[in-house]
């Protein structure tokens, strides 16, 4: 069954998202910084889960508030 929200529900629920992506990249670059010197496997799982994170909150943050970011040269 298909669910219809109005705009304001989405932007209520992408709001949403974009604050549990920053809860995850928090607790992901602590959990990296726990385990560097334990498991470094481990922590490089937990950088790259960070750095997915990121990427989420970017995108939603374009969506959300289009421009307001700087535009990216494509430079790592």
């Amino acid at each position: 069954m298909t669910e219809v929200v109005d705009a304001d529900e989405l932007l209520r629920r992408m709001q949403r998202s974009r604050a549990r992506a920053v809860e995850e990249l928090v607790a992901s670059r602590a959990r990296a910084e726990a385990l560097r010197s334990q498991d470094p496997g481990a922590a490089g799982e937990a950088r790259t889960r960070g750095l997915v994170y990121e990427v989420v909150i970017g995108v939603l943050d374009e969506i959300l508030t289009p421009g307001r970011r700087p535009a990216h040269d494509g430079k790592p």
